[in-house]
């Protein structure tokens, strides 16, 4: 015996028969829909409010709760009220009353104190007047919105590239500025330290020494010393009078990726492929401290005069703040997601930046308290970042990007894209250091494209020609 083949239909058809047959049988009138139950109606009225407000009627105290309960007047449940205070401005007029007073639909009648069949109040238990002077503030925290107290972003002029500057054969990969302003050091993977003059751009001087590419750079300011770092595990101090290495400091295990001096102590931080931090002594070549404690290289460091005076940021994704005294940890801050490859200390205020692939994030400082996220995301592997007296701060990606924020409300008021110089790959629009100046009126930029970049501010630029593009943030991730 033959089965009778099954015509297909679509899921939507097959809803579409059983609405039409669930209606033939429930509902013979077509055209209006079931009258609503009132019992049920009320049932769902009265758990909803319950769970909507129940944080708020635990809140209130037995005693009040019985006091409330007493002065209630025994009216018909249709009327029942639940009046939510007011905020200050309309809680004297009649209409802002009106307006904030939250009608429910009729719920449950109140048992005998000894019926254990209600499982919570009824909404009657938390009736409360308008007029009252004494606030109520678990159910204020509910009414009243706190406006966007957002800072508006101050208006900067945009940053143009001014001047490009050829001479090294590697990628350039680290810079640091003389304190006199007159002259910058940059070092590259061609090995060689070069030393540019910061008016015209030309070259001044060539230091050789490293055997590897030279990954970090420091000029001190108490002493005529320069000191480098780089990928052969060595880190040299120059004596600039002389133009010769005089100390080497050894001890990292691997290649050695930041460098840094601290502002009133003659010690040097270096960290290194080794997830280790190393603090030494410029004089006596001794290793003063091994701060250990990331778990993956250390790529950026830097140092203040106060507690904490040293904060590293690793490629486990963490920043860790050190006691110099004891060689501990202080504080881990675990907020970001992704390798933290630069790091950039206000020259004014008590807090830092800290960027990562996924976000460039916001601390203060002493205690490292997160403040915020910048409002708009990069989205690339960023290299290095630097920000001026004037709140102007540059962040470098890794493919080519140059970004300029206002540090204040972390708003992105411009983004650069570098241009390879001629005869580099299109892959080659990358940046790897960057710093300000002294007076924070230059920046100056290294590429993987073999050339150093000299920027300045737009002289021409006004509000007007640049207006500036900016919205409060809606919703701000407190992570």
């Amino acid at each position: 015996m033959e089965m009778e083949a099954v015509e297909p239909q679509s899921l939507k058809k097959l809803s579409f028969k059983s609405l039409k047959r669930a209606l033939d049988l429930f509902s013979p009138n077509h055209a209006l829909l079931s009258p609503p139950d009132p019992q049920s109606k009320k049932i769902r009225t009265s758990y909803k409010l319950h769970a909507e407000y129940g944080a708020v009627l635990d809140s209130k105290s037995k005693s009040d709760s019985a006091a409330l309960i007493g002065q209630a007047p025994q009216k018909s449940s249709s009327d029942q009220v639940l009046a939510l205070p007011a905020p200050e401005e309309s809680r004297d007029s009649d209409k802002g009353g009106a307006r904030n007073a939250l009608v429910v639909a009729p719920s449950m009648q109140p048992k005998a104190p000894n019926d254990p069949g209600v499982p919570f109040k009824s909404p009657s238990a938390i009736v409360s007047s308008h007029g009252s002077s004494e606030r109520n503030f678990s159910t204020s925290a509910l009414m009243e919105r706190i406006p966007s107290k957002w800072p508006r972003p101050v208006w900067h002029a945009p940053w143009k590239n001014y001047r490009v500057i050829s001479g090294h054969l590697g990628w350039v990969r680290s810079i640091a500025f003389d304190p006199s302003n007159t002259w910058f050091c940059t070092g590259s993977a061609d090995r060689t330290i070069k030393i540019w003059d910061v008016g015209s751009g030309r070259l001044r001087l060539t230091l050789t020494g490293h055997i590897e590419q030279i990954r970090g750079l420091a000029v001190s300011k108490h002493h005529t010393y320069m000191f480098s770092a780089g990928d052969d595990k060595q880190v040299k101090c120059w004596d600039l009078e002389q133009n010769k290495v005089i100390r080497s400091y050894h001890g990292h295990l691997s290649g050695v990726y930041c460098l840094a001096l601290h502002p009133t102590i003659d010690i040097l931080l270096t960290g290194g492929r080794d997830s280790v931090c190393r603090v030494w002594d410029i004089r006596s070549k001794m290793q003063i401290h091994a701060l250990s404690g990331h778990d993956n290289t250390v790529c950026s460091v830097f140092t203040r005069p106060t507690d904490p005076q040293v904060v590293t940021g690793s490629h486990d994704s963490t920043i860790k703040f050190w006691d110099l005294r004891y060689g501990k940890t202080m504080v881990t801050l675990t907020h970001h997601k992704k390798s933290v490859r630069a790091m950039a200390l206000h020259p004014k205020e008590n807090c830092f930046a800290s960027a990562s692939a996924d976000n460039i994030k916001k601390f203060s400082l002493p205690k490292g308290e997160f403040l915020h996220n910048m409002l708009s995301q990069q989205k690339t592997i960023i290299n290095a970042m630097a920000v001026n007296e004037e709140g102007v701060m540059a962040t470098a990606g890794d493919n080519g990007s140059l970004w300029f924020w206002d540090w204040r409300s972390g708003h992105n008021f411009q983004q650069s894209q570098t241009i390879v110089q001629p005869g580099s790959l299109d892959s080659e629009a990358g940046i790897y250091a960057l710093s300000y100046d002294v007076t924070g009126t230059r920046l100056v930029t290294c590429e993987a494209d073999k050339t150093i970049k000299m920027w300045k501010e737009d002289e021409n630029a006004t509000p007007e020609t640049h207006p500036l593009n900016y919205k409060p943030p809606k919703e701000l991730r407190r992570f």
